[in-house]
């Protein structure tokens, strides 16, 4: 039986791990923006955890990436692209839904490719 700190650090690397590959992948401009998508297929093939936990990690990690980085941004610049995007999208010209549903979309599919992964790995 594994122990609870050994899964608990799994946990932990893979979302630290989700997280700076898509940091990293994003920063590279030459590939399209779901390229974090393989890298985290590949993390949750190497690291071994349980489906849901799999799918959290990745969640996790590209979500709260994304939210913080549609966060810095959105201030950097005085909200005034995210205010026209809101405006020109069924928002009302929320920008804080805008930056929860960019952060949505990151952990959806931080997630989905974690999970997908996982599934590859259980696959013989």
């Amino acid at each position: 039986m594994k122990s609870n700190q050994s899964v608990v650090i799994k946990f932990l690397i893979g979302t630290i791990v989700s997280a700076l590959l898509a940091y990293a992948i994003g920063i590279y401009g030459n590939l399209p923006w779901w390229s974090f998508v393989i890298s985290n297929f590949i993390v949750a093939i190497l690291i071994v955890q349980s489906p849901w936990k799999a799918f959290l990690s990745g969640a996790l990690g590209v979500g709260l990436l994304w939210l913080i980085l549609a966060l810095i941004i959105d201030n950097q610049n005085g909200h005034l692209l995210s205010s026209k995007v809101a405006n020109i999208l069924p928002l009302k010209g929320s920008t804080t839904a805008l930056i929860a549903i960019t952060a949505f979309v990151g952990f959806i599919l931080g997630g989905l490719s974690s999970l997908s992964g996982s599934f590859a790995r259980k696959v013989k």
